[in-house]
């Protein structure tokens, strides 16, 4: 395992994230700022222009997708 520095996906929950209704089931969804955000860093990451705390930004929201990812397949699993 590779040590990564990251900003701490938690630190995103209270404005980044959001409940979206789907087929009468709530799934968790980045807040259009925060999916903006994800999709200009990974332009940046692209055309290497990324700064160390740009980086760590990265990091952290891609940390928050997985979760989200595995989370929102098991609610979509369960019903």
């Amino acid at each position: 395992m590779i040590a990564q520095t990251m900003v701490q996906p938690s630190s995103w929950v209270e404005s980044g994230i959001q409940l979206q209704k789907v087929r009468d089931l709530h799934l968790f969804k980045f807040t259009d700022e925060l999916q903006t955000h994800l999709e200009i860093l990974l332009e940046r990451q692209k055309a290497d222009l990324l700064t160390p705390m740009e980086t760590a930004e990265l990091a952290g929201i891609a940390e928050l997708d997985r979760i989200f990812t595995l989370i929102n397949a098991r609610i979509i699993a369960e019903s």
